[in-house]
């Protein structure tokens, strides 16, 4: 009924009219508008003929509009979508993310630990270099693969850090990683193919395999490995519709970063199945804290022509409104992959790409302007480790990269919060959590993992410090039930 009214307002201010109306439902199927009209006031000075005229042209306008609003209101808009489109689910993290942002701009002092963004500026010869690129002129489209410059510096890069050889033809750069992965899902998935995915998993995976018209297969995994794959799980679970493995590694959201060893023992399954591919999200890389040692999948022996390499530079140099990632392979995939993004998207950010130059020429792993975010990110990281590891009935698996902590708080499901209600999982924890600390986490349901929650440490130690207390001080009060 309301947007009949506003239906019929904005049509006769379109004619010129000042208007008095009112609105009557005939009926579940009609809407009419009645309307009592005054002329405009310089009418009043016309001849009567000329006022009548406008009188005929106004009156046969009138009559057309609410003729074609008529007929409009009989007919039955098709607002269905695409099952492809149904099939897939909103991003919690992002969904978090924007409540938090609301509830701050409404006044609420959230403290948002849900988005995985650096809280660190852009490096300044990296923001530089994007500068002088507008100075110069470099603002027009790029080849859709990217410029040759950015290009040739990637395979420098993946050649002297990764171990792993390119030439620039086996190089896609994209807006961002998650184009890239996408790309390639699309590109070598066929309808009814399993993508076989390890939980924890970052939360646009599986919808990334359902967008192909795949099967995403979950393999779980436990806080007290780590959350790393078991090998002889993976095993078991390989088809002949299994065509790609996705390994993220260090892992949003856990943290956990694979071991050479293990990788190599994955890898030894990949080989005795000709149609597994590999895709290895690398984005985290340079993020990630010693001992532990980064490895490249397709660095290992009989990997190489079946990984695709997918990395960017959004986390380690603070980039992540710049939107520039890339995807490394044989050949034969990444031209599939550039045939979509031509049709896509084609050619990533000309500024973009020189700033990732700029990027790429810092030095190994990023240089002294990486490391000082890393170091920043261990020294928060070992706070919360300290701090919630002494929390009664929290567990934690260490992280050994990224900027996440999985937490799981699956022994307080059931309590009952006064004022709020029963926590029966990680969402409502989470809502809990928001109501009354006032902070923003991401439930584990999103990851696969229902007994955690994700907190982003992607922020500086005194905002960690202040977040650890209200939600410590909003669950001590849970009773915790007693599980059998």
């Amino acid at each position: 009924m309301a947007n009949s009214v506003q239906s019929c307002s904005s049509i006769v201010a379109r004619s010129g009219f000042s208007n008095r109306y009112l609105v009557a439902d005939s009926g579940p199927d009609q809407t009419r508008c009645f309307r009592s009209l005054s002329f405009p006031y310089q009418l009043a000075g016309l001849p009567l003929k000329s006022v009548e005229s406008s009188r005929q042209v106004e009156s046969h306008r009138l009559s057309a509009v609410v003729k074609a609003m008529n007929n409009l209101d009989q007919q039955e808009v098709d607002i269905s979508l695409s099952p492809r489109v149904n099939s897939l689910k909103p991003s919690k993290t992002v969904a978090i993310s924007d409540l938090a942002t609301s509830l701050a701009q409404a006044g609420v002092p959230v403290i948002k630990l849900a988005a995985g963004e650096p809280d660190f500026d852009t490096p300044t010869v990296i923001a530089e270099a994007g500068i002088n690129a507008i100075r110069e002129g470099h603002t027009r489209y790029t080849p859709n693969a990217g410029t040759l410059e950015v290009r040739e510096a990637i395979c420098h890069k993946l050649k002297e850090e990764n171990g792993i050889s390119y030439t620039p033809d086996q190089i896609l750069v994209s807006n961002g990683a998650k184009q890239s992965i996408t790309q390639v899902v699309l590109a070598v998935c066929a309808p009814g193919d399993e993508v076989i995915i390890p939980a924890p998993y970052w939360v646009s995976y599986p919808e990334m395999a359902r967008l192909a018209d795949a099967t995403p297969v979950i393999l779980s995994t436990k806080i007290e490995d780590n959350f790393l794959l078991d090998p002889k799980v993976l095993e078991s679970q390989i088809t002949e519709k299994s065509r790609l493995l996705i390994l993220c590694s260090p892992s949003n959201p856990t943290g956990s970063v694979y071991p050479k060893k293990l990788l190599e023992e994955i890898a030894e399954i990949v080989a005795r199945h000709p149609r597994l591919l590999v895709v290895s999200d690398e984005i985290y890389e340079h993020i990630i804290y010693r001992p532990a040692i980064h490895t490249s999948f397709a660095s290992l022996p009989g990997m190489w022509e079946r990984t695709l390499t997918v990395n960017g530079f959004s986390k380690a140099f603070a980039m992540t409104g710049w939107r520039l990632g890339y995807v490394a392979g044989p050949k034969h995939f990444i031209t599939a992959c550039g045939k979509l993004q031509s049709q896509f998207t084609s050619g990533a950010c000309s500024i973009s790409q020189k700033a990732a130059v700029a990027a790429l020429g810092l030095g190994y792993a990023g240089g002294e302007e990486v490391a000082v975010m890393v170091k920043a990110f261990r020294e928060r990281r070992d706070f919360l480790v300290q701090s919630f590891g002494k929390m009664e009935g929290v567990k934690i698996a260490e992280p050994k990269g990224a900027f996440y902590l999985f937490i799981d708080f699956s022994s307080y499901y059931g309590a009952e919060a006064e004022g709020f209600g029963r926590i029966d999982d990680s969402e409502s924890l989470c809502r809990y959590l928001l109501d009354k600390g006032q902070v923003a986490a991401v439930p584990g349901s999103a990851f696969g993992d229902d007994s955690c929650i994700r907190i982003s440490y992607a922020t500086s130690l005194t905002t960690l410090q202040a977040a650890f207390e209200r939600i410590k001080k909003a669950v001590t009060p849970l009773k915790r039930p007693a599980h059998v």
